[in-house]
């Protein structure tokens, strides 16, 4: 199913639009969203929670089926999200987070316990397709993770092979950019040789069971890290003169697509020339600090609403122009408690209200110009029931219509 489609609602007079808006609701409501696993996605989005402000997760189904997002990264594996998603058909990629890393590494019931409370219990209704074992552990500070991923990758996916889940649930581990030694041009791309010793017989192992490789590309830390010799149109999938790769003959005219075909050029030098990239993280902060350049709510709409439109596509990169591309944006909200700079609390596409935070062709539940006597919160759905509210919403709609 295509996962990257809107839903437009013309002006009308008052009537026609109220009734227009309360036809939507319902009809995301009960809608079942089809997430069938063999269907080609090509665009989700990173649900993290670090905040004190969003909507309950239930909530957040509604949301995502509004969207027509039907695949989404979670960095845990809070039972509540899981429980929320249960027969919503959206496919989610579960995290262990990196402080679990070390005991789980150390026996494969440990391992078996995890996977059991976290996954099988909410097998088939909630549709688990796969488990982030940590989080940027290689290139990373702490080098005692570094020994432990593996192992840890190896128990977890014994676990599911015992628990007859291994053709179900996806095991991987998303890196950053910090595992390159150079990225620039897209072919000169190597693993950091501190990191390859590690890097090679994971991915060995992800060979051998059939996981791709997951990267954190962010065109805007590039951007933001070097806004004097980068173009920022190159950064934001707007008109520019691109870059040409000598080697391959190759040009790009977006940083996106270079920083993928640099981790297939990795990928290729280090002997994995068949195995697929897929984005884990990509977005772009609609605020920051002073010192952060390219922050604002332009940059974030214009590259997020672009990126969208290359997804939707469904083709591969010039490198591997067969291979389609298929990335996870970060994030579905702004997160106010994240620490660091002020980008990293800002990189969300829908505001907790669930309207959206700039428009990139998405549907929010919350429209800026509804009236405001049928703008119903999260809370009110969620606290209520939804059998309740469709029937309001049912009830209201025809009395517009007798108007």
């Amino acid at each position: 199913m295509e996962c990257t489609s809107s839903v437009y609602l013309p002006t009308f007079h008052m009537g026609s639009s109220i009734f227009l808006w309360l036809f939507l609701i319902f009809s995301v409501i009960f809608s079942p969203v089809s997430a069938k696993h063999s269907v080609t996605w090509t665009y989700g989005v990173n649900y993290g929670r670090i905040a004190d402000n969003l909507p309950q997760p239930e909530s957040v189904v509604t949301l995502l089926k509004a969207a027509k997002i039907n695949h989404i990264r979670i960095y845990d594996a809070d039972h509540g999200v899981l429980q929320a998603f249960k027969g919503s058909g959206i496919e989610i990629i579960i995290g262990l987070p990196n402080e679990y890393l070390k005991e789980i590494s150390i026996g494969e019931d440990r391992a078996m316990n995890w996977v059991q409370e976290n996954v099988q219990a909410f097998l088939p209704d909630t549709r688990i397709r796969g488990i982030a074992v940590g989080n940027e552990i290689l290139g990373g500070t702490t080098i005692e993770l570094w020994e432990v991923l593996l192992p840890a990758a190896k128990n977890v996916y014994s676990a599911l092979y015992r628990l007859g889940l291994q053709h179900t649930v996806e095991v991987s581990s998303p890196h950053s950019e910090a595992v390159f030694a150079n990225s620039f041009p897209p072919s000169a791309c190597i693993f950091r040789p501190d990191v390859a010793p590690f890097m090679k017989p994971l991915l060995e192992f992800f060979s051998q069971i059939g996981s791709p490789f997951y990267i954190n590309a962010y065109p805007f830390l590039a951007y933001k890290n070097d806004p004097q010799h980068i173009d920022i149109n190159y950064a934001l999938f707007k008109d520019n003169r691109g870059i040409y790769d000598a080697k391959t003959k190759l040009h790009y005219d977006n940083m996106f697509e270079a920083q993928v075909d640099a981790a297939y050029a990795a990928l290729d030098k280090a002997g994995f020339s068949k195995m697929q990239v897929i984005v884990s993280e990509t977005g772009w902060a609609s605020r920051g600090d002073p010192d952060e350049a390219g922050t604002n709510v332009k940059n974030a709409r214009t590259y997020n609403r672009n990126l969208r439109k290359l997804l939707a596509k469904k083709k591969g990169t010039p490198f591997r122009p067969k291979m389609v591309i298929k990335a996870y944006v970060f994030a579905l909200f702004n997160e106010n408690l994240k620490p660091g700079p002020t980008s990293e609390r800002n990189f969300g596409l829908f505001k907790p209200d669930g309207s959206i935070a700039y428009d990139v062709g998405f549907t929010g539940l919350v429209p800026s110009a509804a009236p405001p006597s049928i703008l119903v919160s999260f809370k009110e759905i969620a606290g209520q029931g939804w059998l309740r509210w469709s029937y309001l919403l049912v009830s209201t709609a025809w009395v517009v219509v007798l108007l």
